[in-house]
């Protein structure tokens, strides 16, 4: 076994073994799903994120590519990707760091101390620096509504966002559906 597969083994087993409930996909370890609970005294407190996180061969030398799969209203989390903008892990990433520095340090950072200056949510950077009680108030509704526990056990992001849709547009949705159904013979 390579030293950069025995590290990512092992960085695996760390989160594994830490507080963090994580979910392998494919019965791997290079990508899976981790449990992340928004940071204490902090607008997201309470708030419940399924991370994915994907593995590259070249991990630890090349860094994890980590999205959210619930929503979240923030600057640097694209909205419908989920994609993280965070300079630690998209430029200055190195070997020293490890999945728990990810979970640990830098995500609650990154929800700490948003930066409207960067973002990759340009409704959220703009709202963050226009109305800052606005923007308060539907990073909560945001938390309220997607992050949740029941919205990520075991709902991937397709389906959960399928769910909700549903609801806010229920009897569109029925109308629709018999349209398709009665054309089918």
């Amino acid at each position: 076994m390579s030293s950069p597969s025995k590290r990512r083994d092992m960085d695996v087993m760390k989160l594994m073994m830490s507080d963090y409930t994580v979910e392998t996909i494919n019965d791997g370890i290079t990508e899976f799903n981790v449990e992340f609970h928004g940071p204490k005294e902090s607008l997201y407190e309470g708030g419940v994120w399924k991370i994915r996180v994907e593995l590259p061969d070249a991990y630890p030398y090349k860094s994890p590519s980590i999205g959210f799969l619930n929503k979240i209203f923030h600057p640097n989390v694209d909205e419908l990707s989920g994609s993280v903008c965070l300079d630690v892990i998209n430029q200055s990433w190195s070997p020293m760091f490890d999945l728990l520095n990810v979970f640990e340090v830098f995500l609650p950072q990154l929800l700490l101390y948003p930066n409207p200056s960067d973002p990759l949510n340009g409704d959220a950077a703009s709202l963050m620096m226009k109305d800052k009680n606005q923007y308060e108030q539907k990073v909560k509704e945001y938390c309220e509504r997607y992050a949740k526990k029941e919205n990520i056990v075991g709902t991937p992001k397709d389906e959960s966002d399928e769910e909700i849709s549903e609801e806010e547009f229920s009897g569109q949705s029925d109308s629709d559906d018999e349209v398709v159904g009665h054309a089918d013979p």
